[in-house]
């Protein structure tokens, strides 16, 4: 790394984005992952898919933790 760096020309919040979202990734444990994986091959589907609807039909019980 330099010593110093000459920000003079920088563009201040050239890339901020007040509306951005971010999908963070959510790291399942490893057997829940199996599970999810198996029962996403038995499906045929992504386990993506599968994660967020188990999580779609518990959204009230999400909720209410």
């Amino acid at each position: 790394m330099k010593k110093e760096y000459d920000f003079s020309k920088g563009e201040r919040g050239k890339f901020y984005r007040p509306n951005a979202r971010f999908n963070l990734p959510i790291y399942l444990d490893a057997d829940i992952a199996e599970v999810v994986q198996k029962y996403a091959r038995k499906k045929k589907r992504d386990a993506q898919t599968i994660v967020n609807e188990l999580l779609r039909d518990n959204k009230e019980l999400a909720k209410s933790a």
